[in-house]
């Protein structure tokens, strides 16, 4: 996959300056990032959601995810659709839980496409947000745009989200593909981030090695992902699939060391497979194969492209958020 762009932050910016920009899913911990820094640049934010997010500079249209209705009046004159819609996967991978991580973010893309067709004035720009595990869990494999997806639940959903949004995408659509990683950020008081759990085991002396320690943990800090996502809205030469994610993912036993020290625990205790097993289901209510497993992925477009990250290390982007 050829790339020549050469992204230019200030124009993206001002392309989106006074106009509004929407963001479906738009209320959890990633949502409210993006529209503080979006409404921080002069954009009018829209956040179209189920739930209220917290009083701040954005205008919430409710919107259930799954049925059209008079709210896709409020995509007329956009200058850009950003969809981060769907179930979040920090959860126990019931069959009832895996249906839902599927079917919201496939049937919110495909009502957002005929919501788009039905208003006279579309945003000339979709954003989309998609995943990095699309590529699987290969245990030492570098993955990029020109990777092959991998095997299993988490590939699965990311190809079936991504084939619902080229299915919905207007043709005349500038159309741009998001695989994000693990984001790091502060939690804004809606959908807090998984650093919301990792926190705590890491300043009382749990955050160890996981199982071998040795699985990638592939990471993007907050303030590069929302400028990623202006580039998105307002660079016309930046368009298909990227990789959000910093140059310079770690092990999983390097992040929970570098963790550590910006808590200032020295000590952390590993983890058995068994444990991770364990607790993750009956004292974090969560999938232990989220910790238990991981990818290594880095961007050639971005590169290719000149974007140079703020927080390319992981060391310099834990000191910033929780330093």
């Amino acid at each position: 996959m050829s790339n020549s762009l050469s992204l230019n932050e200030s124009a993206a910016a001002a392309a989106i300056c006074n106009r509004r920009v929407v963001i479906a899913g738009g209320s959890g911990f990633l949502g409210l990032s993006i529209a503080t820094h979006l409404n921080s640049l002069g954009a009018e934010v829209v956040i179209l959601a189920r739930s209220s997010p917290p009083v701040g500079p954005w205008r919430h249209v409710c919107w259930d995810g799954r049925t059209a209705g008079a709210w896709a009046s409020c995509l007329e004159g956009t200058a850009c659709l950003i969809n981060l819609a769907g179930r979040s996967v920090d959860c126990i991978k019931t069959p009832d839980h895996q249906d839902e991580i599927l079917r919201s973010r496939v049937e919110s893309t495909r009502v957002l496409g005929a919501a788009l067709r039905s208003v006279a004035a579309p945003p000339p720009v979709w954003v989309q947000m998609s995943t990095a595990h699309i590529y699987g869990d290969p245990p030492t494999a570098w993955c990029d745009e020109d990777s092959a997806t991998g095997y299993g639940l988490a590939p699965f959903v990311g190809k079936a989200w991504e084939e619902a949004y080229r299915d919905s995408v207007l043709p005349a659509q500038r159309q741009v593909i998001l695989r994000t990683s693990f984001v790091l950020g502060r939690d804004r008081g809606a959908g807090a981030s998984a650093m919301n759990k990792l926190l705590p085991l890491a300043r009382c002396g749990l955050g160890g090695r996981v199982g071998s320690g040795r699985q990638g943990l592939s990471w993007i800090h907050e303030t590069d992902l929302c400028r990623l996502m202006t580039l998105a809205a307002g660079e016309p030469t930046m368009q298909g699939i990227y990789v959000a994610s910093a140059p310079h993912p770690v092990t999983q036993s390097e992040f929970m060391r570098e963790l550590r020290r910006v808590v200032g625990m020295p000590v952390g205790l590993p983890a058995t497979e068994w444990m991770v097993r364990l607790g993750a289901r009956w004292l974090l209510r969560t999938d232990p194969e989220l910790a238990l497993y991981g990818r290594f992925v880095r961007s050639k477009r971005l590169t290719e492209a000149g974007f140079e990250f703020q927080f390319p290390q992981l060391k310099q982007a834990l000191n910033h958020l929780y330093g």
